[in-house]
């Protein structure tokens, strides 16, 4: 099948991606057309190869010929004459130009099918995904299993020969003990035969159990070579994702069961040699095989037993503020923060008072950073074993607490070229560990930390952590912000517009590299905030205020207003959609779709809404109870259909939280607002504008209708509304008044003559 097919098979919602793909520089009329022939043609290498690009620019106009000449839909041909024309005007002077825009627009193309593949098919793709893992447990839990079932025999081996060895000396000792004169005859004979025969058998099986041992060993050091250690490397790495918004941690209790058994089969190989030492003090001989062989393999069984154990030490919770559970490894000056370390190595003779000392930036080298800190609290506890885990040892440290250090001079020294959420920082853990005559320094330290000193700071430094986390699973690289690598655009977003909007247009965003300065720290083109503040901004919106239409995705999100307004233009009047601000921080707004009288196209947007209005209403429920007010015409709400064409109240209807208000009829017939609504702005374009245009911009606190005779009324947070201009013969006097959890909108219309000379505005109940 071909790529288009399962293009046009694909959910309405990934349709809708697709169609951001493609405009003026490469019309869909085109890729429907000639779908089987673009896609046999290699864009990629003609996009470098002007030569090639021109041949296949002049091949394309030919396939684009011949179809319009085999259409039979008049309409059709006409659309293809045009398309042909103006791809001849844009085209003929720079064909590798086309050739960049089809391959992108195949690229982006596959990218969606990956993206639908994987979503549509959940839980299958994921056992398929999930196989490998599962495939390498299922070896692992094999191969520990068989070294366990080895270390058990060699334990009966062990047992035997001392059994054997036991005999051997009973004999030796019984024959010795026997008078000069029996030791010359043939019973005596045959008794020494018997117990060279005993010595060979011994020989034999001393020699045995150690070869068995040094397989053993050397299966225990591959395991944990080839096959622990990265297990254990691929949890961290895991940890580092779950961190920054990653999928939810898990497999640290499989690590810990592995962990335990291979020390588990370490100390008893390591008593089965203390036993063999023993054994050689009762009974050796010439070329005995346990001393020549017993202390290097002593010395393996230590060097894996040492690593092991030091490896097993592990942060199993990063540094977290409990006041931002969702921003670990941010830490502010003089909160509390959280974080626990475990051992993953369970033992009957461990001591239990094994006390783990926190220390911050220990050994950092002078002046890499410009503030230093100190842990304020107390910094040393002990490990205790958890009940629910079986036996685990681990320490929570639940109350530590940062102060920076303060300065004779008055300066903090070193003023380095990073800012102060670029400076990383670390937390390191320290214990003794004695166990089976084994003295052990334990030691693991923090993922890197970003300490700030304002809550300001915090969107800055969760740029920082992330970057971080993202681009590299090194556990301490202190310095990674003085030369921070660029990351491809595919580590970062899924999203084509929230690429055009950091890379520019008319960019392949798959292959774009982003620079850290790019990401976090100059501001986006025309604006006074970076890339990351925006998209940071958003992220808590859509975490506080936005959720419940998040998750139903009725919210499309990242979409330029250019893309709005090609999706609206050919929707039924009141179709309307969600989209986020471009030039707001943490803004959402609506634009909906709308004809005159003369069935010309006209497109409605509502100024952003932020989180200090959505904080005081459901963003539900403001779509549900927005109102135009337009030349006296009584108040009615214009969004009838959610993208596509969803009814409003079939989409939102159960995300409502409180019953809509019903209007009352006043005095001059005018129906009186239902209560928590507010004036907005209003942005009016026709179709086909060179650009949107711009209302004059409303405060917080006094917003402005867009013209004299039309206003949008919508919910919003209590504030004092100005006279509003409305027809001649009325003026409007707002005021918003508090009466318990309601805000309510008084509105009535009086004549000029009845006006008062200053506003008098009242309470509605």
């Amino acid at each position: 099948m071909s790529q288009w097919k399962r293009i046009q098979q694909l959910e309405i919602r990934h349709l809708e991606h697709v169609d951001y793909l493609y405009d003026d520089n490469f019309p869909m009329d085109i890729r429907q057309g000639l779908a089987s022939w673009i896609e046999a043609q290699d864009w990629e290498s003609a996009s470098n190869d002007e030569t090639v690009a021109a041949v296949m620019f002049n091949n394309l106009l030919s396939q684009m010929e011949k179809v319009r000449t085999q259409e039979q839909n008049f309409l059709q041909r006409h659309n293809m004459k045009i398309i042909h024309q103006q791809l001849q005007v844009k085209y003929s002077s720079n064909p590798a130009l086309m050739a960049r825009a089809i391959s992108s627009c195949l690229k982006e193309e596959r990218r969606i099918l990956d993206s639908a593949c994987l979503q549509e098919q959940g839980p299958l793709e994921k056992s398929l995904q999930n196989s490998v893992a599962l495939e390498r447990q299922k070896n692992m839990d094999n191969r520990v299993g068989v070294i366990r079932g080895s270390v058990q025999l060699m334990d009966q081996a062990v047992k035997f020969i001392e059994d054997m060895q036991d005999d051997f000396d009973f004999r030796y000792k019984t024959l010795q003990s026997r008078d000069a004169t029996e030791r010359n005859s043939d019973l005596m004979k045959q008794e020494v035969t018997r117990l060279q025969e005993m010595l060979n058998r011994l020989d034999y099986k001393r020699k045995e159990i150690l070869s068995k041992m040094d397989v053993v060993v050397k299966e225990i050091d591959d395991v944990v070579t080839s096959q622990l250690y990265p297990e254990l490397q691929d949890w961290r790495r895991r940890q580092q994702i779950a961190a920054i918004g990653g999928p939810q941690l898990t497999g640290l209790e499989q690590l810990q069961n592995w962990f335990t058994l291979m020390v588990q089969s370490l100390f008893q190989i390591k008593r089965q040699l203390d036993k063999l030492g023993e054994l050689v003090l009762k009974v050796t001989y010439e070329s005995d095989p346990i001393p020549l062989q017993r202390p290097q393999m002593e010395e393996r069984v230590k060097f894996l037993l040492y690593h092991l154990i030091k490896s097993s030490f592990v942060v199993e919770k990063q540094p977290c503020m409990p006041t931002h559970p969702q921003k670990p490894l941010i830490i502010k000056t003089g909160v509390q923060f959280t974080t626990k370390v475990r051992l993953l190595v369970k033992l009957p003779e461990v001591d239990y008072q094994l006390k783990v000392k926190t220390t911050f930036d220990k050994d950092l080298p002078p002046g890499r950073v410009s503030r230093q800190f100190f842990i304020l609290t107390n910094n040393t506890k002990v490990m205790d074993i958890e009940d629910f885990s079986d036996g685990c040892l681990s320490v929570e440290f639940r109350h530590l607490q940062l102060k920076e250090k303060k300065y004779i001079n008055g300066t903090k020294g070193n003023e380095g070229l990073l800012s102060v959420t670029e400076e990383l920082h670390s937390l390191n853990f320290e214990a003794c560990f004695t166990v089976q005559g084994l003295n052990i320094d334990l030691e693991t330290c923090s993922l890197p930390l970003v300490v700030i000193s304002n809550v300001s700071q915090l969107p800055g430094g969760w740029a920082s952590v992330m970057w971080y986390n993202l681009l590299t699973d090194e556990p301490k690289n202190l310095c990674f912000f003085a030369n921070p690598p660029r990351a491809n655009w595919s580590q970062l977003s899924e999203l084509t517009m929230l690429g055009e909007k950091l890379l520019g247009q008319h960019v392949s965003c798959s292959d774009y590299q982003v620079s850290w300065s790019r990401f976090s720290k100059e501001n986006s083109p025309g604006k006074p905030f970076s890339f990351w503040m925006w998209l940071d901004s958003i992220l808590e919106l859509i975490k506080k205020h936005l959720l419940p239409v998040w998750s139903e995705n009725y919210i499309m999100g990242f979409v330029s207003k250019e893309t709005e307004r090609t999706l609206l233009k050919d929707k039924e009047p009141g179709t309307f959609l969600l989209r986020f601000s471009e030039s707001h921080l943490g803004g959402i707004t609506f634009t909906w779709v709308d004809r005159g009288d003369n069935g010309e196209v006209k497109f409605n947007s509502v100024e952003p809404y932020t989180k200090n209005r959505l904080s005081a209403l459901p963003f539900a429920d403001i779509i549900r109870d927005y109102k135009v007010i337009s030349d006296g015409v009584v108040p009615e709400n214009p969004l009838k259909f959610l993208y596509p064409d969803i009814p409003k109240d079939e989409a939102f209807g159960r995300l409502y939280n409180s019953q809509p208000s019903k209007g009352e009829t006043g005095e001059t017939g005018q129906g009186k607002e239902a209560r928590h609504n507010v004036h907005d702005v209003v942005q009016r374009s026709q179709c086909g504008g060179s650009s949107p245009l711009t209302c004059p911009k409303a405060s917080e606190n006094h917003p402005k209708p867009a013209d004299r005779h039309s206003l949008l009324v919508c919910r919003a947070p209590a504030i004092m509304c100005p006279i509003l201009p409305l027809p001649e013969e009325a003026v409007a006097l707002f005021q918003f008044c508090t009466n318990k959890k309601n805000i309510y909108l008084h509105f009535q219309r009086i004549p000029i003559s009845r006006r008062p000379s200053s506003p008098s505005l009242k309470c509605g109940k």
